[in-house]
């Protein structure tokens, strides 16, 4: 297959922005904030397995994740189990690879007008900055790896067997479906690792339970709400490809 097809084209433009939101994902997950203060709400106080005071507060990661689990599902109805699990595989090789690129980049001498900076209005110290920002700690790296490899793995899995239950119709049942489900055991993955094993942290099983549903609950608003988005991008995608193209790929998929 080369770039000269129609298809070769779009796995590519597919595969890139899969990778490209990925890695993101990682990158601006350092930033929490706070779902109900950037809609304007106060925020709310839950109380879930004894853990008191809980609220969205969310890893800034998550403005690209449903990208990812749409690309995910596009990509798996027109392509196929193996491509996903391809594309997760080297994504996550990319990950963990750009993660040491930043360690080495931390570890580089700061040029001494660069460190002391005033970044609106206040004093910054750029070096400890671009630590802070950058320097995730590894039990978060491990954690947010292993929850995306398991999650895509479960999302293709329940997608085709949705898939050979219903046929090619109910597009929404089997990528909704396979996104709320693969998200459930994301969001309790990686607190699990990153938290509950991390001995910096030992966080009980009860704050992860009651973080992951909190994280879990969010997670599905936005995947129910970006049903839609998916049907257009899948309408657009069609009309690209052609009615006989389009139903061979999918066709072709199916089988794999």
């Amino acid at each position: 297959m080369t770039l000269k097809t129609k298809e070769s084209r779009l796995l590519l433009v597919l595969a890139a922005f899969f990778v490209s939101n990925a890695v993101l994902s990682e990158f601006m997950g350092v930033k929490l904030f706070s779902v109900e203060g950037t809609l304007g709400f106060k925020e709310f106080d839950i109380n879930l397995f004894g853990v008191p005071h809980l609220s969205f507060v969310m890893s800034a990661g998550v403005l690209t994740w449903p990208l990812i689990f749409i690309m995910t599902d596009i990509i798996n109805e027109y392509f196929g189990v193996k491509q996903v699990r391809f594309l997760s595989v080297l994504t996550s090789i990319l990950i963990a690879y750009s993660f040491l690129v930043i360690w080495g980049a931390m570890g580089l001498t700061p040029a001494g007008f660069w460190v002391n900076q005033i970044i609106n209005g206040a004093p910054i110290n750029m070096n400890n900055a671009f630590s802070g920002i950058f320097g995730q700690g590894l039990w978060i790296i491990a954690g947010s790896i292993a929850a995306f490899i398991i999650g895509q793995f479960t999302d293709v899995f329940i997608f085709h067997w949705i898939k050979k239950m219903t046929g090619e119709k109910r597009l929404w049942l089997r990528a909704t479906g396979s996104t709320l489900v693969s998200q459930f055991i994301d969001s309790f993955v990686v607190i699990f690792i990153a938290f509950y094993i991390n001995p910096q942290y030992n966080y009980s099983w009860k704050m992860v339970a009651a973080i992951g549903l909190v994280n879990y609950t969010y997670k599905f608003v936005v995947a129910v709400l970006m049903t839609p988005i998916l049907y257009l991008i899948h309408g657009v995608i069609d009309r690209y490809l052609g009615n006989d193209l389009s139903k061979k790929l999918t066709e072709m998929a199916t089988r794999e």
